[in-house]
């Protein structure tokens, strides 16, 4: 896997939020989105899985799925779902945590409650794995 294969992905994620957005406009519950979304990326041909279940290592114990990440594309790049009025902070700290823990190289936070996704309701995040993944 190089960066240029996961920025490759990651340009097609965000293709595919825009065409969800095109459709539904902005306004509608998360849930909606999130449904939407995922059924656009596996018609796109990739390896979806929702909710994904986050097990945590605390102490030398697994403690099994108290996390959920929205969406994990192709088993490389966390996707989180949001319809809300703002991004907050919280929201870019949470996915970076589930790409650690999930160890993964890069993830996108996509709000659909804007005016335009590529404009103003993505923002992708990577990690120090995309940073030691060759070049191309």
């Amino acid at each position: 896997m190089t960066r240029k294969q996961v920025d490759k992905l990651s340009y097609h994620i965000i293709g595919a939020a825009i065409d969800v957005h095109r459709r539904l406009g902005p306004g509608l519950l998360e849930h909606v989105y999130h449904t939407c979304f995922a059924s656009e990326l596996v018609e796109y041909g990739f390896k979806v899985s929702t909710e994904t279940g986050i097990s945590i290592n605390f102490k030398g114990q697994k403690i099994a799925s108290i996390l959920k990440c929205d969406l994990l594309v192709d088993d490389l790049i966390v996707v989180e779902v949001k319809a809300v009025e703002k991004i907050i902070p919280l929201y870019g700290a949470q996915l970076l945590t589930y790409m650690k823990l999930l160890k993964v190289p890069k993830g996108i936070l996509i709000n659909f409650n804007c005016t335009n996704i590529f404009k103003y309701g993505q923002k992708t995040f990577v990690n120090e794995i995309y940073s030691r993944l060759p070049a191309s």
